[in-house]
């Protein structure tokens, strides 16, 4: 048993059983979903959930009709058990990764009883104007220095640099990381765990794909576990 351990989470598709970004259009304004769909490979990622945001609000999309899809978006009720559970048994500190933003994590959180769950939420930063419109930015300025990852990870972020970061930031170090994830954007942190370390693995999305074809070729080192449904990972934690 580790005396002194951290869980990371995704958010998208790892805790919360959407994409946050996509769902908020689905349930509002699919018409603008539908031209991200299309835009998608010339955009950048967050700028167009950003421009997106401006457009929906543009058409009179507002504030409380955002919050509402966040507030029913699918949430498994065995996700809020086994974080709850972990928590309250002590030992474990919990992480936020997340390229989602600000806004969206912490509406979700509140709305699920878990808004004191996570030590830190690191993701793109998000707030509301006076006029109801969600300003969203990268989490890295595009017009400043960038990260250097070479592994895959959106120019927004470097989650393996973020991870590094967190750690440096919390010592002593942590006994064991468990990191749970789904995208292929997971891959670079979960390349920094050590072989103590465990890594909770989406079935579905890129990430079991970059670990079946790249994780030899870049030394991944932890334990990889996978999981499909909340219930699942619920197991897991229940046995860490």
């Amino acid at each position: 048993m580790a005396e002194r351990q951290l869980v990371v989470f995704d958010f998208d598709w790892s805790m919360a059983d959407q994409d946050t970004d996509r769902w908020i259009f689905e349930v509002q304004a699919p018409d603008i979903r539908r031209k991200m769909e299309k835009l998608e490979s010339s955009v950048q990622w967050t700028d167009l959930v950003a421009q997106s945001l401006r457009e929906g609000h543009e058409k009179g999309m507002k504030r409380e009709d955002i919050e509402h899809a966040l507030k029913i978006i699918p949430y498994h009720p065995a996700m809020v058990r086994a974080v709850t559970n972990l928590k309250a048994r002590g030992k474990t500190t919990f992480l936020c990764l997340s390229n989602a933003n600000s806004v969206f994590i912490s509406t979700i959180l509140k709305e699920k009883g878990l808004d004191t769950l996570f030590e830190d939420i690191i993701t793109n930063p998000a707030e509301w104007d006076d006029s109801g419109l969600l300003r969203l930015r990268r989490k890295i300025d595009p017009e400043g220095p960038q990260h250097g990852c070479k592994i895959g990870c959106s120019p927004n972020m470097c989650k393996g640099e973020e991870l590094d970061a967190f750690l440096g930031r919390h010592s002593p170090a942590y006994d064991r990381i468990v990191y749970v994830g789904d995208g292929s954007n997971d891959f670079c942190p979960v390349l920094h765990l050590q072989s103590h370390d465990i890594v909770c693995c989406r079935t579905f999305g890129g990430l079991p794909k970059r670990i079946a074809r790249d994780g030899e070729t870049f030394g991944l080192k932890c334990q990889v576990k996978y999981w499909t449904g909340a219930w699942e990972l619920e197991e897991i934690f229940d046995n860490l």
